[in-house]
């Protein structure tokens, strides 16, 4: 259609019909008359959907909206309180009932826990989350991405009909098309207007020519019509060569049609004026012609200046991972084995319990025979009698080391082996004796692969004993056979030196732009962690926070520094007191701050903003100030340790200076 904006682009649709679907995303306004004028400049450009209900979008899978890509879509989600989750932007073709509907659903599977949902939505998405007792709002938030409508993903198939064919091209193919064919309307609307003028020009000569030279009078002795057209025509012969065109028949009809009134007021100079405006009017039209992409890109931008205010950007483009839904699961169940007769999952309560679990989660359980096999969390599933071991699986771990010791029946060999299980088949059954009927003399599952000792009685007194120590043993494939201990029979093995659980330090970083915590290396470094270290996080506001070092642990954007704790620092700090309308220095310890509690060190009042905070040993500020009635300039520097003294945090702090304070800066350490 001969429209001059790309409202495909702007609206998006979907729809299917002969076997053939499309879905286009709808676009900002204001990006698409950027992406317009870019593609008439011959520039690349780029472009993104916006949807209306805001939301956060991943477009890494985008592919310009071809068909096979993608972009996933998610609610904003705040956390107010501990206990309180916030819902103010929904994704892209959700409803505030449909979101609740399926955060509700999630809930009664079990896989996530909230206490109730309320809807406050008017004019603006306002949903509450109420979580359950002793639930991590951060765990829940990414619960609520991985389990309900808070996230989903979106498929795009731009498929558009050209040539009246149906064709698969990309939206910038389509923005492309869209800004040649508002270029080539542009240019057909002034050939028209060209034309028009033209035709007023020509029209007008003729008029001032009829009337000055008082052609009208000539028609006064005419008999007939005929005879008056053939008048005003042997008139108008003489000024031929000053006019656009030739004169036709209905040229001179229209001029007998000038009523005498406008004859009688004939005016020279105004109809001069009247004409050079035309004139000018056309030359420009010419001009515009001449420079019609020029032209266009004008029509663009008046576009975005008369209306891009009311079309800013509502949707923000952001990279996020895929959250996990086996990381984020609620443990709500609880698995039990039955050794005897080879049964586990999480109906069999009056059996041997062995751990709480979701129902994501996979199990390994090891035979006696020396087979093994991981099977997903069920209420009963058969895996073979005499159970030696069963725990949780996590594929591709890497940590996790488990030892064996075995004896062949055949030949009486003895063999030892450490080996890690990263990746398997689900519901297959693996031998970890090399198809070797065996006798198991030891077996144990070390997490963190720490290593022991073992120690084999040989059934001959005579043989003494063997220690077995795996620290000395590779760790191999499961597949391998292992080392060879002794060709001798075993009497028993038992575990005579095992060395304590390693509580491995991981070196973690912050990623500013994720809001999370890392172990590859992006963002901020921020150290070592192990068992209770913990994080100090300042905000904006003026607020502290002792949090956990959990990989899943998602931080509120308004993060100022982010830091590993250190109970024994002290922070000085300096602020501007909104009400008091002055400068204060207040220092306080970060050990009196409660874990997992948000704590405000400075105060509420409108205003009241931080300047200076400081984690170091020994800060200095330089603060320069005026002095007296006179206004003189003055600077000094100022030790905070020597200046006040450590108070609560919730302590006003010293006035910085009793003149008044133009700038406070702090030295370099």
């Amino acid at each position: 259609l001969p429209v001059k904006f790309p409202l495909l682009l702007a609206l998006g649709v979907e729809g299917i019909a002969v076997g053939l679907s499309t879905r286009i995303l709808p676009h900002n306004c204001n990006e698409l008359i950027d992406a317009s004028i870019e593609c008439l400049r011959g520039h690349d450009f780029e472009i993104y959907p916006d949807f209306h209900c805001g939301g956060t979008i991943d477009i890494s899978q985008y592919k310009d909206g071809r068909r096979g890509g993608k972009v996933r879509c998610r609610a904003k989600i705040e956390i107010e309180d501990e206990k309180t989750l916030k819902i103010t932007e929904i994704p892209y073709g959700t409803t505030t009932s449909s979101l609740i509907d399926s955060i509700v659903a999630a809930n009664d599977k079990n896989k996530i826990k909230i206490r109730n949902v309320e809807d406050n939505t008017s004019s603006d998405v306002e949903i509450l989350i109420r979580l359950a007792s002793g639930v991590s709002p951060h765990v829940t938030r990414d619960a609520l991405y991985a389990f309900t409508d808070c996230e989903v993903s979106i498929s795009t198939n731009c498929c558009v009909i050209i040539g009246e064919k149906p064709a698969f091209v990309s939206v910038k193919d389509v923005l492309k098309h869209n800004a040649e064919l508002t270029r080539s309307l542009l240019q057909r609307e002034l050939e028209i207007e060209q034309q028009e003028l033209l035709e007023k020009l020509h029209f007008a000569s003729l008029e001032m020519i009829f009337i000055e030279h008082k052609i009208y009078r000539k028609i006064e002795n005419a008999v007939s019509w005929d005879d008056v057209l053939s008048t005003i025509e042997k008139g108008l012969k003489p000024f031929a060569k000053d006019l656009i065109r030739e004169v036709t028949q209905d040229d001179v009809v229209k001029l007998t049609e000038i009523k005498i009134k406008k004859i009688s007021k004939f005016d020279r100079d105004k109809a001069q004026e009247a004409l050079s405006k035309i004139r000018d009017h056309l030359e420009e039209v010419e001009r515009n012609l001449k420079q019609i992409n020029r032209y266009a890109i004008q029509y663009f931008k008046s576009l975005k200046k008369t209306y891009g205010a009311n079309w800013q950007r509502k949707t923000e483009i952001a990279s996020f991972e895929q959250v996990e839904a086996k990381a984020v699961a609620v443990a709500n169940l609880k698995l039990f084995v039955n050794r005897k007769d080879g049964f586990l999952g999480t109906s069999l309560k009056k059996d041997e319990l062995i751990c709480e679990c979701s129902e994501l989660d996979e199990v390994i359980a090891f035979r006696k025979d020396g087979h093994f096999t991981v099977t997903k969390v069920a209420e009963k599933t058969f895996v073979g009698k005499s159970i030696l071991h069963v725990g949780l699986f996590e594929r591709g771990d890497e940590k996790t080391v488990y030892h064996l010791i075995y004896q062949e029946q055949k030949s009486g060999a003895v063999y030892a082996k450490r080996f890690h299980i990263k990746s398997i088949t689900r519901d297959r059954e693996y031998d970890l004796c090399k198809g070797s009927k065996a006798k198991i003399l030891h077996f144990s599952v070390r997490p963190n692969g720490e290593s022991e000792v073992v120690e084999l009685a040989f059934k001959e007194k005579s043989q003494g004993y063997l220690h077995v120590d795996f620290a000395e043993l590779p760790i191999q494939a499961r597949t391998v056979k292992g080392t060879l201990i002794s060709k001798d029979p075993v009497k028993s093995a038992e575990v005579i030196e095992s060395e304590a659980p390693i509580e491995e330090a991981t070196e973690l970083w912050f990623d500013k732009e994720q809001r999370r915590l890392n172990t590859e290396g992006v963002g901020l470094y921020l150290g070592e962690f192990a068992g209770d270290d913990k994080i100090c996080v300042l905000y904006r506001d003026g607020s502290l926070e002792i949090t956990g070092h959990a990989l899943e642990t998602y931080f509120d954007k308004n993060i100022v520094h982010l830091t590993k704790l250190k109970p024994e620092t002290v922070v000085s700090c300096v602020y501007y007191h909104g009400e008091k309308r002055d400068y204060y220095v207040k220092r306080f310890s970060l050990a009196e701050i409660q874990f997992g509690r948000r704590e405000e060190f400075i105060p509420s009042e409108a205003g009241t903003k931080i300047l200076i905070i400081s984690f170091n040993t020994d800060p200095i500020v330089e603060v320069s100030y005026l002095k007296g009635k006179r206004g003189e300039q003055g600077e000094e520097s100022i030790h905070l340790n020597d200046f006040v003294s450590v108070r609560g945090i919730r302590a006003l702090g010293n006035k910085l200076s009793r003149h008044v304070v133009k700038k406070v800066k702090l030295k370099k350490p």
